[in-house]
Protein backbone atom coordinates (compact mmCIF):
# COMPACT_ATOMS: atom_id res chain seq x y z
CA UNK A 1 0.00 0.00 0.00
CA UNK A 2 1.40 3.50 -0.97
CA UNK A 3 0.24 7.16 0.64
CA UNK A 4 -2.93 7.25 2.09
CA UNK A 5 -5.26 10.45 2.20
CA UNK A 6 -7.27 10.80 5.07
CA UNK A 7 -10.14 13.62 4.75
CA UNK A 8 -13.85 14.72 6.15
CA UNK A 9 -16.46 16.65 4.28
CA UNK A 10 -16.10 19.07 1.99
CA UNK A 11 -16.81 22.96 3.96
CA UNK A 12 -15.06 21.40 6.39
CA UNK A 13 -16.04 21.97 9.99
CA UNK A 14 -14.02 21.30 13.42
CA UNK A 15 -14.61 17.52 13.35
CA UNK A 16 -13.80 16.93 9.70
CA UNK A 17 -10.53 18.79 9.82
CA UNK A 18 -10.16 17.42 13.71
CA UNK A 19 -11.21 13.76 12.94
CA UNK A 20 -8.71 13.63 9.70
CA UNK A 21 -5.92 14.60 11.82
CA UNK A 22 -6.51 12.67 14.50
CA UNK A 23 -7.30 9.66 12.72
CA UNK A 24 -4.54 10.04 10.05
CA UNK A 25 -2.27 9.96 13.17
CA UNK A 26 -3.43 7.13 14.41
CA UNK A 27 -2.91 5.15 10.73
CA UNK A 28 0.67 6.23 10.74
CA UNK A 29 1.43 4.77 14.49
CA UNK A 30 -0.02 1.85 13.08
CA UNK A 31 2.24 1.82 10.05
CA UNK A 32 0.33 2.93 7.33
CA UNK A 33 1.61 6.09 4.96
CA UNK A 34 -1.12 8.34 5.89
CA UNK A 35 -1.60 12.24 5.51
CA UNK A 36 -4.57 14.11 6.39
CA UNK A 37 -5.98 16.55 4.00
CA UNK A 38 -8.88 18.71 3.86
CA UNK A 39 -11.56 19.46 1.12
CA UNK A 40 -11.72 23.31 1.89
CA UNK A 41 -9.87 26.01 4.21
CA UNK A 42 -10.76 26.03 7.60
CA UNK A 43 -13.70 28.23 9.18
CA UNK A 44 -12.77 30.83 11.71
CA UNK A 45 -13.37 28.68 14.76
CA UNK A 46 -11.66 25.77 13.36
CA UNK A 47 -8.61 27.94 12.50
CA UNK A 48 -8.84 29.12 16.33
CA UNK A 49 -8.43 25.21 17.56
CA UNK A 50 -5.23 24.95 15.16
CA UNK A 51 -3.95 28.29 16.40
CA UNK A 52 -4.24 27.64 20.22
CA UNK A 53 -2.76 24.09 19.60
CA UNK A 54 -0.01 25.12 17.27
CA UNK A 55 -0.89 22.88 14.52
CA UNK A 56 -0.63 23.61 11.27
CA UNK A 57 -4.50 23.28 9.00
CA UNK A 58 -3.89 19.75 6.31
CA UNK A 59 -3.48 20.69 2.71
CA UNK A 60 -6.19 21.55 0.32
CA UNK A 61 -7.10 19.30 -2.17
CA UNK A 62 -10.04 18.80 -4.80
CA UNK A 63 -9.05 15.90 -6.59
CA UNK A 64 -6.94 13.04 -5.60
CA UNK A 65 -6.70 10.08 -8.12
CA UNK A 66 -3.73 11.46 -9.47
CA UNK A 67 -2.26 11.38 -6.44
CA UNK A 68 -3.43 8.05 -4.93
CA UNK A 69 -5.86 5.62 -4.99
CA UNK A 70 -5.87 4.86 -1.50
CA UNK A 71 -8.57 6.84 0.74
CA UNK A 72 -9.85 6.89 4.43
CA UNK A 73 -12.97 8.88 5.04
CA UNK A 74 -13.88 10.81 8.30
CA UNK A 75 -16.95 12.54 9.52
CA UNK A 76 -18.97 11.50 6.48
CA UNK A 77 -19.74 8.90 3.99
CA UNK A 78 -22.20 10.60 0.95
CA UNK A 79 -20.36 10.99 -2.11
CA UNK A 80 -21.79 14.24 -2.54
CA UNK A 81 -20.07 15.30 0.25
CA UNK A 82 -16.95 13.84 -0.75
CA UNK A 83 -13.98 14.99 -2.69
CA UNK A 84 -14.61 15.26 -6.72
CA UNK A 85 -13.16 12.00 -7.69
CA UNK A 86 -14.03 9.69 -4.68
CA UNK A 87 -16.06 7.18 -7.40
CA UNK A 88 -12.38 6.70 -8.77
CA UNK A 89 -11.02 5.88 -5.63
CA UNK A 90 -10.25 2.66 -3.41
CA UNK A 91 -11.98 3.50 -0.14
CA UNK A 92 -10.12 1.64 3.05
CA UNK A 93 -12.18 2.80 5.82
CA UNK A 94 -14.95 5.29 7.19
CA UNK A 95 -15.46 6.62 10.45
CA UNK A 96 -18.45 8.30 11.23
CA UNK A 97 -21.10 9.34 12.78
CA UNK A 98 -24.41 10.40 10.07
CA UNK A 99 -26.49 8.75 8.54
CA UNK A 100 -25.53 6.07 5.74
CA UNK A 101 -26.54 6.77 2.15
CA UNK A 102 -25.91 7.39 -1.34
CA UNK A 103 -22.37 5.09 -0.86
CA UNK A 104 -21.03 2.08 -2.08
CA UNK A 105 -17.80 0.30 -2.81
CA UNK A 106 -16.47 -2.23 -5.09
CA UNK A 107 -13.99 -3.94 -2.58
CA UNK A 108 -14.85 -4.95 1.33
CA UNK A 109 -13.68 -2.08 4.36
CA UNK A 110 -13.48 -0.98 7.71
CA UNK A 111 -16.56 0.49 8.21
CA UNK A 112 -16.98 2.42 12.28
CA UNK A 113 -20.64 4.09 12.50
CA UNK A 114 -21.67 5.10 15.67
CA UNK A 115 -24.56 7.20 16.78
CA UNK A 116 -22.86 10.16 18.92
CA UNK A 117 -22.33 13.35 18.89
CA UNK A 118 -18.87 13.84 17.07
CA UNK A 119 -16.82 11.74 15.19
CA UNK A 120 -13.74 12.29 17.37
CA UNK A 121 -15.17 10.35 19.73
CA UNK A 122 -15.02 7.46 18.08
CA UNK A 123 -12.00 7.86 17.09
CA UNK A 124 -10.60 8.56 20.53
CA UNK A 125 -12.38 4.85 21.66
CA UNK A 126 -9.66 3.59 18.32
CA UNK A 127 -6.96 4.88 19.47
CA UNK A 128 -7.61 3.35 23.33
CA UNK A 129 -8.43 -0.15 21.19
CA UNK A 130 -5.26 -0.33 19.61
CA UNK A 131 -3.59 1.13 22.94
CA UNK A 132 -1.78 4.07 21.12
CA UNK A 133 -1.53 7.50 23.37
CA UNK A 134 -2.99 10.57 22.42
CA UNK A 135 -0.79 13.64 21.47
CA UNK A 136 -1.69 16.24 23.21
CA UNK A 137 -2.15 18.67 20.54
CA UNK A 138 -4.10 15.73 18.50
CA UNK A 139 -6.26 15.81 21.86
CA UNK A 140 -7.11 19.73 21.70
CA UNK A 141 -8.25 19.23 18.28
CA UNK A 142 -10.47 16.37 19.26
CA UNK A 143 -11.89 17.94 22.11
CA UNK A 144 -12.58 21.44 20.02
CA UNK A 145 -14.12 18.80 17.11
CA UNK A 146 -16.63 17.66 20.54
CA UNK A 147 -17.53 20.60 21.77
CA UNK A 148 -18.01 22.61 17.92
CA UNK A 149 -20.57 19.16 16.99
CA UNK A 150 -22.44 19.49 20.18
CA UNK A 151 -22.60 22.71 20.99
CA UNK A 152 -20.57 22.20 24.37
CA UNK A 153 -23.21 19.50 25.21
CA UNK A 154 -26.21 21.64 24.32
CA UNK A 155 -26.76 19.72 21.08
CA UNK A 156 -29.36 16.48 21.30
CA UNK A 157 -26.78 14.71 19.10
CA UNK A 158 -24.20 15.14 22.61
CA UNK A 159 -23.87 11.76 24.01
CA UNK A 160 -22.32 10.84 27.54
CA UNK A 161 -20.00 8.92 25.59
CA UNK A 162 -19.02 12.72 24.15
CA UNK A 163 -18.74 14.48 27.64
CA UNK A 164 -16.29 11.75 28.93
CA UNK A 165 -14.54 11.83 25.49
CA UNK A 166 -13.91 15.41 26.09
CA UNK A 167 -13.20 15.98 29.34
CA UNK A 168 -10.46 12.95 29.15
CA UNK A 169 -9.23 15.11 25.61
CA UNK A 170 -9.46 18.05 27.80
CA UNK A 171 -7.49 16.75 30.56
CA UNK A 172 -4.55 15.26 27.91
CA UNK A 173 -4.80 18.53 26.20
CA UNK A 174 -3.85 20.85 29.17
CA UNK A 175 -6.71 22.90 28.94
CA UNK A 176 -10.44 23.97 30.86
CA UNK A 177 -12.80 22.48 29.47
CA UNK A 178 -15.80 25.15 29.79
CA UNK A 179 -13.57 28.45 29.10
CA UNK A 180 -11.80 26.93 25.92
CA UNK A 181 -15.39 25.46 24.92
CA UNK A 182 -17.01 28.70 25.13
CA UNK A 183 -14.04 30.35 23.56
CA UNK A 184 -13.85 28.03 20.52
CA UNK A 185 -17.79 28.60 19.75
CA UNK A 186 -17.33 32.20 20.02
CA UNK A 187 -14.58 32.31 17.44
CA UNK A 188 -16.53 30.96 15.17
CA UNK A 189 -19.51 33.48 15.38
CA UNK A 190 -17.46 36.39 13.85
CA UNK A 191 -19.82 37.19 10.68
CA UNK A 192 -19.46 41.17 9.89
CA UNK A 193 -17.12 40.81 7.65
CA UNK A 194 -18.49 38.17 5.51
CA UNK A 195 -20.29 38.29 2.10
CA UNK A 196 -23.51 36.62 1.92
CA UNK A 197 -21.93 33.46 -0.28
CA UNK A 198 -19.24 33.29 2.24
CA UNK A 199 -21.93 33.03 5.41
CA UNK A 200 -23.89 30.30 2.90
CA UNK A 201 -20.58 28.07 2.36
CA UNK A 202 -19.41 28.30 6.02
CA UNK A 203 -21.24 24.92 7.11
CA UNK A 204 -23.58 23.73 3.91
CA UNK A 205 -24.23 20.18 3.04
CA UNK A 206 -26.08 19.03 -0.04
CA UNK A 207 -29.18 15.78 0.24
CA UNK A 208 -31.05 14.28 -1.80
CA UNK A 209 -34.62 14.04 -1.12
CA UNK A 210 -37.01 11.86 -2.89
CA UNK A 211 -36.20 13.58 -6.57
CA UNK A 212 -35.14 16.91 -4.94
CA UNK A 213 -32.01 18.27 -4.06
CA UNK A 214 -31.67 19.82 -1.02
CA UNK A 215 -28.88 22.25 0.63
CA UNK A 216 -28.81 22.87 3.96
CA UNK A 217 -26.42 25.67 5.74
CA UNK A 218 -26.21 26.18 9.30
CA UNK A 219 -24.42 29.34 10.61
CA UNK A 220 -24.10 29.73 14.09
CA UNK A 221 -24.39 33.33 15.59
CA UNK A 222 -24.84 34.93 19.36
CA UNK A 223 -27.12 37.40 18.01
CA UNK A 224 -30.01 36.35 15.40
CA UNK A 225 -30.87 39.62 14.70
CA UNK A 226 -27.54 40.17 13.50
CA UNK A 227 -27.88 37.60 11.03
CA UNK A 228 -31.55 38.35 9.82
CA UNK A 229 -30.23 42.38 9.25
CA UNK A 230 -29.07 41.17 5.81
CA UNK A 231 -32.50 38.33 5.10
CA UNK A 232 -33.05 39.91 1.43
CA UNK A 233 -29.52 39.62 0.56
CA UNK A 234 -28.96 36.21 2.21
CA UNK A 235 -32.17 34.93 0.30
CA UNK A 236 -31.58 36.12 -3.09
CA UNK A 237 -27.87 34.52 -2.52
CA UNK A 238 -29.69 31.40 -1.68
CA UNK A 239 -31.67 31.60 -4.87
CA UNK A 240 -28.70 32.19 -6.56
CA UNK A 241 -27.34 28.94 -5.56
CA UNK A 242 -30.14 27.20 -6.13
CA UNK A 243 -29.75 28.13 -10.05
CA UNK A 244 -26.12 27.91 -10.16
CA UNK A 245 -26.29 24.35 -9.19
CA UNK A 246 -29.08 22.75 -9.47
CA UNK A 247 -30.90 23.11 -5.97
CA UNK A 248 -34.35 22.43 -5.51
CA UNK A 249 -34.52 24.09 -2.10
CA UNK A 250 -32.05 26.01 0.09
CA UNK A 251 -32.44 25.99 4.32
CA UNK A 252 -30.34 28.37 6.18
CA UNK A 253 -30.51 27.32 10.10
CA UNK A 254 -29.20 30.24 11.62
CA UNK A 255 -28.31 29.18 15.53
CA UNK A 256 -27.62 31.09 18.63
CA UNK A 257 -25.07 29.14 20.01
CA UNK A 258 -25.94 30.82 24.01
CA UNK A 259 -29.64 30.21 24.29
CA UNK A 260 -29.73 26.84 21.73
CA UNK A 261 -32.62 28.23 19.49
CA UNK A 262 -32.86 29.02 16.04
CA UNK A 263 -34.38 30.73 13.11
CA UNK A 264 -34.87 29.26 9.85
CA UNK A 265 -34.24 30.83 5.94
CA UNK A 266 -36.07 29.51 2.92
CA UNK A 267 -35.68 29.42 -0.38
CA UNK A 268 -36.79 27.65 -3.56
CA UNK A 269 -39.54 24.80 -3.17
CA UNK A 270 -40.76 22.86 -2.57
CA UNK A 271 -41.44 25.07 1.07
CA UNK A 272 -44.66 23.07 2.02
CA UNK A 273 -42.22 20.15 2.67
CA UNK A 274 -40.49 22.38 5.33
CA UNK A 275 -43.82 23.58 7.27
CA UNK A 276 -45.30 20.05 7.38
CA UNK A 277 -41.67 18.43 8.52
CA UNK A 278 -41.42 21.15 11.30
CA UNK A 279 -45.22 21.77 11.83
CA UNK A 280 -44.51 25.67 11.49
CA UNK A 281 -45.97 28.56 9.44
CA UNK A 282 -43.17 30.02 7.10
CA UNK A 283 -43.51 34.22 7.53
CA UNK A 284 -41.30 36.18 5.70
CA UNK A 285 -39.76 33.32 4.55
CA UNK A 286 -38.81 32.71 8.31
CA UNK A 287 -39.48 30.01 11.01
CA UNK A 288 -38.32 30.29 14.86
CA UNK A 289 -37.33 27.18 15.83
CA UNK A 290 -37.00 26.90 19.61
CA UNK A 291 -34.21 24.62 20.73
CA UNK A 292 -33.18 23.27 17.42
CA UNK A 293 -29.67 23.45 16.57
CA UNK A 294 -28.43 20.09 15.33
CA UNK A 295 -28.74 19.90 11.90
CA UNK A 296 -28.24 16.14 11.47
CA UNK A 297 -30.63 15.32 14.24
CA UNK A 298 -33.29 17.92 14.14
CA UNK A 299 -33.50 18.78 10.19
CA UNK A 300 -32.50 16.43 8.04
CA UNK A 301 -34.66 13.35 9.20
CA UNK A 302 -37.59 15.47 9.40
CA UNK A 303 -37.16 17.08 6.17
CA UNK A 304 -36.67 13.43 4.64
CA UNK A 305 -39.83 12.22 5.94
CA UNK A 306 -41.73 14.85 4.74
CA UNK A 307 -40.08 13.85 0.91
CA UNK A 308 -40.57 10.60 1.43
CA UNK A 309 -44.98 10.55 1.93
Amino acid sequence: MGKVLVFGHKNPDTDAIGAAMAFANLQKDLGVDAEAVALGTPNEETQFALDHFGLKAPRVVEKIAAETNDVMLVDHNEFQQSVADIEDLNILSVVDHHRIANFQTANPLYYRAEPVGCTSTIVLKLYKENSIAVPAKIAGMMLSAIVSDTLLFKSPTCTQEDVDAANELAGIAGVDLNSYGLDLLKAGTNLGDKSEAELLDLDAKSFPMADKTVRIAQINTVDLDEVFARQAALRDAMLAENVKNGYDLFLLLVTNVLNSDSELLVAGEPREKVTEAFKIELKNDRAFLPGVVSRKKQIVPQLTEAFEK
